[in-house]
This record gives C-alpha cells, sequence and structure tokens, in this order.
C-alpha cells in the first residue's frame, strides 16, 4: 500500500445543502456520477455521498454511523489568513468550535463544523509551509 490517501469521503444527509457549504467557501465540484458531489484537491477529491447509501454500502444500519474523532485540516501560508477562513465558513453555515488562537508548539489555528457536523481545523503551521502548488509539506519536505 502506498503511503497516501486518494479520497476522502463525507457520509451525509443533505447532499445539496453540504455541496452549498463547500460552494460557499470556493470550491469548485467536478463532474461526478449521479449521487456524488466530488472537489478535487491537490493529490486527492473530497467526496460527499448520501449517508444511506454509504451504510448500504458498507451493509451497517445507519443509525451506527454517527461521526468518527478526527478532524479534516486545511493549512494556510500565514497566521493572518486563519480568522477570515473561520469567518467565511461561518457565514456560509458551519459552527466556530474553537476561534483563531495561538499553541503551544507554534502555530494558529481555529475549529469548525461543517453544517452536518464533520470537524475542520484551519491551521497555520510554520514549521511545515505550503509548496508553491498549495502542497502541504510535513516539516517542510513533501
Amino acid at each position: 500500500m502506498e503511503q497516501r490517501i486518494s479520497l476522502i469521503t463525507l457520509g451525509v444527509r443533505d447532499m445539496a445543502a453540504q455541496a452549498a457549504f463547500y460552494t460557499a467557501l470556493g470550491w469548485q465540484a467536478v463532474d461526478s456520477p449521479d449521487g456524488v458531489t466530488a472537489f478535487d484537491l491537490i493529490g486527492q477529491t473530497l467526496g460527499l455521498y448520501p449517508l444511506a447509501d454509504l451504510a448500504r454500502d458498507l451493509g451497517l444500519p445507519e443509525d451506527t454511523l454517527g461521526r468518527g474523532a478526527m478532524t479534516l485540516s486545511y493549512n494556510v501560508r500565514d497566521k493572518d489568513e486563519v480568522a477570515p477562513l473561520l469567518a467565511r465558513a461561518e457565514a456560509a453555515g458551519a459552527r466556530i468550535l474553537k476561534p483563531a488562537h495561538d499553541v503551544f508548539w507554534g502555530g494558529h489555528i481555529g475549529y469548525f463544523a461543517d453544517p452536518e457536523g464533520h470537524i475542520w481545523e484551519v491551521a497555520h503551521n510554520p514549521f511545515a509551509p505550503l509548496g508553491p502548488d498549495g502542497a502541504f509539506q510535513w516539516n517542510g519536505v513533501a
């Protein structure tokens, strides 16, 4: 198995509302089969898929899926980009979980939940600058 993630799929209850939320953040959907909304990222894709269909595909009851204890992280180039991005997410319908703040390891972060509760971290990590194309580079190395 190669060390990468190709597709992140969020099981969602309201496809139209979730697609509108990510579009309001400035993302553009790409052509997809019916029942899937996809946003190409740098090296990956974020897919929105009906939660009921995901449960059916997994062979599990929908009410057992819940939400995993994880965050999706979006890193920015500069500390001053964190708060405005949180504000944009809030204007699009997100709930701010924790406003922009400095953290002990030297970064600057904040958290929001999208309209269905998927948790996002917006972060500036001075030790992991983004590459010229916006790719995240742990410790500055791609």
